[in-house]
């Protein structure tokens, strides 16, 4: 696959820093080696639970785009609500289950028409449905999780499941974007954890590559956590993942 050239600013905006701290203060400090960098922010469960929506806003008002990774599966009812109240909340993008099917993924995007329709200032945000975890093995995804065939099976069905529901994309490991691309068509969005800088540890993934892998295999956002995060200097470990992106 070709890829296109990119300007700083758009492979920043390709980079979703997953904030994955216990606390707002913790992430702060992040936030203030990063500043002035256009690049997405990942909250997951961890910050969100404990800081609440009121650290959400606070990216908002200092003009991040925001990627809220909370993974919702429940009844339909419930995610529903839930898909409402992030989108009253003003995230750029949120994430559903797809293993919650194809009512609960519906559910979803009534909650996020239903708010848009109650405030016309709001912006529509993406919604993604989580096909595998980049954590799952074949072992695990067969043995333990019991499904069968292969990670690209499932990975494949649950995409299709998504966008039949109307959703703009998935997550998915970078191994999977070529798929999903071709089944669901090239505007239909991946965004991929399971992202490692050469040399960096890989920790508890599975399926990973590497930044510039991950952009000729189409991928349209990449998640990176630890390679920032944990870095002794993330400012500097973010430009160099951006250059690799430029330059691929």
């Amino acid at each position: 696959m070709s890829v296109q050239t990119l300007s700083r600013e758009q492979a920043a905006g390709k980079v979703m820093v997953a904030l994955d701290y216990p606390d707002a203060a913790s992430a702060e400090k992040l936030l203030a080696a990063l500043e002035g960098i256009p690049c997405y922010m990942k909250v997951g469960m961890q910050l969100f639970y404990a800081a609440g929506p009121d650290f959400v806003r606070s990216l908002k008002q200092r003009g991040y785009k925001v990627f809220l990774d909370v993974k919702m599966h429940d009844i339909p009812n419930t995610v529903k609500g839930g898909a409402n109240s992030v989108t009253r909340l003003g995230v750029d993008m949120f994430n559903v289950h797809a293993a919650g099917g194809r009512d609960m993924m519906e559910a979803a995007m009534d909650g996020v028409d239903e708010a848009l329709d109650a405030d016309s200032t709001l912006a529509r945000p993406t919604v993604i449905a989580v096909t595998q975890l980049t954590s799952t093995s074949l072992e695990m995804l067969n043995d333990e999780i019991g499904i069968l065939g292969t990670m690209e099976e499932a990975v494949k069905r649950y995409a299709l499941l998504a966008i039949a529901s109307g959703l703009d994309g998935v997550v998915a490991s970078p191994h999977e974007v070529t798929l999903v691309k071709d089944f669901c068509g090239p505007t239909f969005q991946t965004v991929t954890p399971g992202i490692r800088p050469a040399g960096v540890d890989i920790g508890d993934q599975s399926r990973v590559m590497t930044p510039s892998e991950a952009l000729q295999a189409g991928t349209d956002y990449m998640v990176i956590g630890r390679p920032i995060t944990k870095a002794a200097d993330p400012r500097a470990a973010i430009e160099s993942i951006i250059e690799e992106l430029i330059k691929p």
